[in-house]
């Protein structure tokens, strides 16, 4: 999609008295009432601000784990939210009982300006996830325009998503604007060498992702479990490594492309090896991984070939651990190519960091502020990466 097309705040006009309803993502960890993080919270933060500062009523909304859709549940309220975002905002955000009919078209009716007030959970309404049209026209009923700050749930098509960015002027906020912008400067005319690193588990997750960066891409350092079914289509003993026998020939076929079209791809050449994930022994071994054994991270000389990779690079797309990195012994070619990426990026070339498994990669590692962006969003991150359909973004650019 034409990321351009995609409409910032700005473009909304004059806001001051205007009802925005604002789609954030405070699908924040719980431990029963208390938020154990608030970062989706303060995440939203700047674009509140913004709307609260030129004058506008702010009607925030978004979804709470997984309620079952037949009415309100106490464990998935947005009442913890209510409170936290008082506490930063500095002023009572009250939670409505709930996000439509007339009730709550009287309590909207009573922000005052530069003021706001949070819906309680969308997906009460078995409607948000069903994506439908009338809910998403009720939701669109007590605003004057739509920003969508929930880049996260931006390929999905739940109502809220997508039917008022349809019905009413519209426009992306800070956090998905920055998203947007962030994975266009890889995915359109990058600075070369652009350099992929991908990682993970399922090679499956990661085929139309390599698949649609192949054209775009200068290298591609292929680590993590979804390494080894690209190494058995080369004849390259595996061991009990993961292995996908039914993407084998895919595999081969990629490694192919990759050759006619001059784009380099780097695969491990060594292994850190055990009888199983939890075994405290562990073997770096070179070349084929014995029978038996099956690898859980990459070893010492394909970490320093990975970030001999990165050095050249002007742009890095990282997406994936190479290896389970939440255990110390397997962390080892994670840390190495998350440390070479921010010492790239902070020597000037431009870094993204999908989210997911990768963006806990790069905090746990404390890396995070040292990369150029890190995505918030997993599932949305991969699926835009992979040219995926973005319903919420596409009904953002009508």
């Amino acid at each position: 999609m034409d990321f351009s097309k995609i409409p910032g705040i700005d473009s909304l006009g004059d806001l001051k008295g205007k009802r925005v309803f604002v789609r954030a993502d405070f699908n924040v960890p719980l431990e029963g009432a208390t938020i154990t993080s608030d970062a989706r919270i303060t995440g939203a933060l700047p674009t509140i601000k913004l709307l609260l500062g030129k004058g506008a009523r702010v009607i925030l909304a978004s979804h709470l784990g997984r309620p079952e859709g037949t009415g309100f549940e106490k464990e998935f309220s947005l009442g913890p939210v209510a409170k936290r975002l008082s506490e930063l905002l500095g002023f009572d955000v009250p939670l409505l009982p709930d996000c439509i009919g007339d009730q709550i078209h009287k309590s909207i009716s009573g922000i005052h300006d530069g003021r706001a007030a949070l819906l309680e959970n969308l997906r009460f309404h078995k409607s948000e996830k069903k994506g439908a049209e009338e809910f998403g026209k009720q939701l669109a009923a007590n605003a004057d325009a739509y920003v969508n700050d929930a880049f996260g749930t931006c390929h999905r098509s739940d109502a809220s998503m997508v039917w008022p960015a349809k019905l009413l002027p519209s426009a992306a906020g800070l956090l998905v604007k920055a998203e947007v912008d962030a994975m266009a400067k890889v995915l359109d005319n990058p600075a070369r060498p652009c350099l992929a690193i991908l990682g993970g588990a399922k090679v499956s997750d990661k085929i139309p992702l390599v698949n649609n960066l192949l054209p775009k891409v200068n290298e591609i350092c292929i680590g993590g479990g979804m390494a080894y079914t690209f190494l058995i289509s080369q004849g390259i003993g595996i061991g009990n490594s993961l292995c996908d026998d039914t993407l084998v020939q895919e595999c081969k076929d990629i490694l192919a492309q990759a050759a006619d079209l001059g784009v380099i791809i780097h695969l491990p050449t060594d292994h850190v090896v055990s009888d199983s994930m939890d075994s405290e022994q562990f073997e770096e071994v070179n070349g084929d991984v014995p029978d038996g054994k099956a690898a859980f991270d990459i070893g010492d000389n394909t970490a320093t070939r990975f970030a001999d990779a990165v050095k050249r690079a002007k742009t890095i797309l990282f997406n994936g651990p190479m290896g389970v990195f939440e255990k110390e012994r397997y962390s080892n070619g994670t840390k190495a190519v998350a440390q070479a990426i921010a010492d790239a990026t902070q020597g000037g070339a431009y870094s993204v960091v999908g989210g997911g498994d990768s963006a806990a990669a790069v905090e746990h590692f404390q890396l995070q502020d040292k990369m150029s962006h890190v995505s918030t969003g997993g599932g949305a991150s991969l699926t835009l990466l992979q040219g995926g359909e973005m319903p919420a973004l596409e009904a953002l650019s009508k």
